[in-house]
């Protein structure tokens, strides 16, 4: 039996989730990145660490490589976890699909879950809410529109992930001032009402085979964030939420979903109904969550990809924890103006009920790669370039 698996993307901590939720059962791991100081490489799960062209700036290398590294050896799956990576192999799935098992969606299907203007619309012929959204087809509708908006409001990009291209500006010179910026790296971005921040965001993790039947789900809370206005959740705990994990259900579905996804709600403390946000059409960043409070998706991947019919996985330990603390949360706390509220519980690092995404007494070294990433930027290309972009990128939200 052919127990490998091939993960992309090693720099991140869901490939590092990935990797620890694979070895644990004894499924031998070969990791690849652009780069060899990557934090999954470093894993004592990581079999095998491959360094390959990069899906940036040397997509078609990317794509030879992989092409002939499952061609040479014989892997059960392969697992793509960024936008990127993702969004190429898709393109070309056919040919991978002979090679190995692929659990993600045609691109056709990856594209649609990406446009969050088409999800939005979607969804509100789906009955599910959503943030009252103007969308502009041109820079013209700027004038008449900015002296009626509720500021403060929220720019975003039509396809992006994290908090890039995201800004919320106070009043209409803030709006056309930002909205241009974000229009020269992301073409007409949306205008959505901003939700406000004492409601809580949450996840709705998913798992469908072929036929689009649900093989897991999964529910999380945030509880911090960075950056602190909107962004990856730096601390989030398992919860039960019946009424957010229908609503994905239901947009995942009239999508003819297959793989995984997480669907993303914020409540409106205003009316106190969960408003949808996006779709990450692919492994999460707080996936190592998922896997400590006992649904394994990366595994659960693995057992459909050898064939087989396992009950859907539903229960799950509740109030489990989980923190990015490298560099996350503690990032959320130098720039949280309200840190002193959080002295009394931020520094208590031993809760028996907390996990963490990287730090790991059975598996340390993955630490210290993250630790010394940073000299990425100094000698590899591709790092320089991403930074640059996600520098340029921050510029254009304040």
């Amino acid at each position: 039996m052919n127990s490998r698996v091939f993960i992309t993307d090693g720099h991140w901590r869901k490939s590092l989730a990935a990797v620890r939720a694979l070895g644990t059962k004894g499924i031998q791991v070969t990791v690849g990145e652009s780069t060899c100081l990557a934090t999954a490489l470093f894993s004592r799960y990581c079999n095998h660490a491959v360094v390959y062209p990069s899906p940036f700036s040397r997509p078609l290398a990317f794509l030879d490589f992989l092409h002939r590294e499952l061609s040479r050896h014989s892997y059960q799956m392969i697992l793509p976890m960024e936008d990127e990576t993702l969004e190429l192999i898709s393109r070309h799935h056919s040919d991978f699909s002979r090679l190995t098992y692929l659990p993600i969606v045609s691109f056709q299907k990856l594209h649609l879950a990406r446009c969050k203007d088409k999800i939005l619309r979607l969804a509100d012929t789906l009955g599910i809410p959503t943030p009252k959204t103007w969308f502009i087809n041109e820079l013209s509708e700027l004038n008449s529109l900015k002296k009626g908006l509720p500021y403060p409001v929220v720019i975003k990009p039509k396809i992006s992930s994290g908090a890039v291209g995201i800004s919320y500006p106070k009043n209409p010179g803030e709006l056309v001032d930002r909205y241009l910026r974000i229009h020269e790296h992301f073409p007409f971005p949306m205008i959505q009402e901003y939700i406000p921040s004492e409601g809580p965001g949450y996840g709705a993790s998913f798992l469908m085979d072929e036929r689009g039947a649900v093989k897991a789900s999964f529910v999380h809370k945030r509880i911090r964030e960075y950056p602190v206005s909107g962004g990856a959740s730096t601390l989030r705990k398992s919860v039960k939420h019946n009424e957010i994990r229908e609503l994905a259900l239901t947009l995942l579905k009239s999508l003819d979903w297959f793989g995984v996804a997480m669907v993303e709600f914020k409540i409106d403390p205003r009316d106190g109904l969960p408003k949808l946000m996006e779709i990450n059409p692919r492994f999460w960043g707080s996936l190592s969550l998922a896997v400590a409070a006992g649904v394994n998706f990366p595994y659960l991947l693995y057992r459909m990809s050898q064939g087989e019919n396992f009950k859907p996985i539903e229960d799950y330990q509740t109030e489990k924890k989980c923190r990015w603390l490298l560099p996350g949360d503690i990032l959320h706390f130098i720039d949280n103006p309200h840190r002193s509220r959080l002295l009394s519980e931020f520094f208590h690092f031993w809760d028996a009920n907390t996990t963490y995404d990287i730090l790991s007494t059975r598996d340390p070294l993955p630490a210290l790669a993250r630790c010394l990433t940073p000299l990425t930027f100094i000698y590899n290309q591709d790092m320089k370039l991403r930074l640059r972009k996600r520098r340029l990128l921050q510029s254009t939200q304040t």
